[in-house]
């Protein structure tokens, strides 16, 4: 069956980013000239992804609004005959079909999940988060969803880390079974370094079955008190497989102050309209 829904579990508080995020959500920080959020929607858009739903919380009307059609913003830009901004504008309301639910309670990102149960339906699904941006020449949920399109199963996005920050991360046991795809034998959320089975962590994009629901509905808390969709997971490796696709392209942890800034960078100078001096400006500082 085709995947054609996605999740984006954006309920998050953004605390790491105080006080930027006490008025606007953290999936709203600008990246150049665009909200975190949109680069991923963009992704999933890219990969035939037709809908979405937002699982939200409280002060994320923001980004209701971004999708939304503005119609004082796009007569204003009419009346001053800025067609190209208009254009992008229209595109950001009209690029895919954009559903909303609110998650009531702050119980992890498996209970948001979750809350997405009747928007899935009994079909497979992607997970993607707004903390992680990967920069590459075929969209990361696109090589997920070829390894599922092969194997029918559950795909979860794999990236070398060092070992040094494995304890920031869900990290997986696996056994190759081709170029880049792996079958997932154990999982471990955000395991010591010295617990830690391999150096291969799970990222922010999930291809899922629906058996996902039923087992997240019994699932108990985990790590924090919260209900771990890493957890999970790994209880459904045990009945069905799971493979992990370590992915190419660069990621950027937007979700850490320094990779947002790494970021910003990086996406900067892809930029022909101000790369070349941005990139003369940054050698004038640095040298």
């Amino acid at each position: 069956m085709k995947v054609k829904k996605a999740v984006f579990p954006v309920a998050g508080l953004g605390t790491r980013f105080l006080p930027a995020t006490k008025s606007s959500p953290k999936e709203m920080l600008p990246l150049i000239d665009k909200p975190l959020v949109q680069y991923v929607v963009e992704e999933a858009v890219a990969s035939g992804i037709e809908q979405i739903l937002f699982v939200t919380g409280r002060g994320k009307h923001n980004i209701e609004d971004h999708f939304d059609i503005s119609v004082e913003l796009e007569a204003h830009l009419y009346d001053k005959g800025k067609d190209r901004e208009l254009s992008r504008v229209r595109e950001i309301a009209e690029m895919v079909n954009i559903f909303y639910v609110r998650q009531r309670q702050a119980m992890g990102l498996g209970h948001a999940i979750l809350c997405a149960r009747d928007f899935v339906g009994n079909e497979p699904f992607a997970i993607l988060l707004g903390d992680d941006i990967v920069d590459g020449d075929q969209p990361c949920l696109g090589q997920l969803l070829d390894v599922y399109n092969q194997q029918g199963r559950s795909v979860l996005a794999l990236e070398k880390v060092p070992m040094e920050n494995i304890s920031s991360y869900g990290c997986v046991a696996a056994d190759q079974v081709g170029e880049r795809t792996f079958r997932i034998t154990d999982m471990v959320e955000k395991p010591a370094r010295d617990e830690a089975p391999s150096d291969m962590a799970i990222i922010g994009r999930y291809v899922l079955t629906p058996r996902i629901f039923d087992i997240l509905q019994n699932q108990e808390p985990g790590k924090g008190g919260e209900i771990q969709l890493t957890d999970a997971i790994l209880t459904l490796s045990k009945e069905e497989a799971v493979y992990g696709c370590l992915f190419e392209g660069l990621r950027h942890d937007c979700g850490d102050k320094l990779g947002f800034l790494k970021a910003t960078v990086d996406m900067a100078l892809k930029r022909k309209e101000f790369s070349e001096e941005f990139e003369a400006y940054l050698r004038q500082r640095l040298g």
